[in-house]
């Protein structure tokens, strides 16, 4: 068992939380970075204090923020981190567009922050940057590899370049052990409620019981390559156990539409999504990514990881959780998820 530290920024998120889970299974000490704010955020790292099975004496929850240089030095500082997984993000790819300086400021510039935090304090983490597929953006080969250029189509892509590019940087420039993983789409039951398949399977529980009629949504066209965020957290562990930092492709090698996981989700709860469905052009992108399929042969040969969740069966997990967790709610036996 490992008696490292980590530290994680985002950590009361999708992926935030199943690291922290992975980590401490691991024997690690975890601390994660939160943002203060008025009501709990915290719901995602439930199982970890209420599942006997995790230490929850070794994780450590800090406020802070990566608009907050000197705090974020201060923490590093203070912490002494073994790895460093910035994870934090405005994250939505629709939102960027309508708040482009907050994306640019958290999502790109953040990262600078933490980078210097560390190369200030004098300490070597090694450092874990989650980079992103909609980098690839109007893509230029298929399926898109780490060679693949980038060619971002919104505010958030372009802050991922940024970030992803920096972090290339300081392993370069100072000798630091980086790896961007630049993972594609990845779902599960702790997905936000606004991103398109936790929206798709959230909507045919609610409607399924009889909650809700309608579902409004944009482009049912667009491709998107989807895998499990329980599964992919571990390449990103697993790229910081790798003799040297490098930039690896995360994805499943296979593109569904939107229209498969309404199919998918609708069917599961044995609804027909045609009746229920209505395009809102509010929903639309400025510029849309049509199609993203990831490559992640180099994963597979250096870091000996591969998806094991397909889609369909990711879509069913999601759907199956979704009803449950409603279905909870109403008897009151789980508080609302953040």
């Amino acid at each position: 068992m490992s008696s490292k530290k980590a530290l994680i920024t985002g950590i009361t998120g999708q992926d935030g939380s199943y690291l922290a889970e992975l980590l401490l299974g691991k024997g690690y000490e975890v601390h994660g970075l939160i943002r203060r704010a008025s009501t709990f955020n915290t719901s995602r790292l439930d199982a970890i204090y209420t599942d006997p099975h995790f230490p929850k004496h070794q994780l450590f929850l800090h406020y802070g923020d990566l608009a907050d240089a000197s705090n974020l030095s201060r923490l590093v500082a203070k912490i002494q981190p073994d790895e460093v997984y910035n994870l934090a993000a405005q994250s939505h790819v629709r939102v960027s567009f309508d708040a482009p300086e907050y994306t640019t400021d958290v999502t790109a510039t953040g990262t600078v922050r933490l980078l210097e935090a560390i190369r200030e304090t004098g300490i070597r983490p090694r450092f874990y940057q989650a980079s992103s597929s909609e980098m690839f953006g109007l893509v230029q080969e298929v399926p898109q590899k780490e060679t693949t250029p980038f060619y971002p189509r919104s505010p958030y892509g372009c802050a991922k370049v940024y970030s992803h590019w920096i972090t290339v940087n300081y392993r370069e420039s100072y000798g630091l052990h980086a790896s961007n993983g630049i993972l594609f789409n990845h779902e599960s039951p702790r997905r936000g409620e606004t991103f398109v398949t936790r929206k798709i399977t959230r909507a045919a529980a609610h409607i399924k019981l009889g909650l809700q009629d309608k579902l409004f949504m944009g482009n049912l066209d667009s491709k998107r390559d989807w895998g499990y965020a329980k599964e992919y957290v571990e390449a990103m562990w697993l790229m910081l156990q790798q003799p040297e930092g490098d930039d690896y492709v995360v994805a499943t090698n296979e593109t569904h539409t939107i229209r498969e996981c309404l199919d998918v989700a609708f069917g599961r709860v044995g609804l027909d999504w045609h009746k229920h469905v209505e395009i809102d052009p509010r929903y639309y992108r400025p510029a849309e990514v049509d199609l993203l399929i990831g490559d992640y042969s180099k994963a597979k040969a250096k870091l000996g990881w591969e998806p094991k969740t397909k889609f369909k069966a990711l879509i069913e997990l999601m759907t199956d959780a979704d009803v449950k967790l409603i279905e909870d709610q109403l008897s009151g036996k789980v508080r609302r998820q953040d």
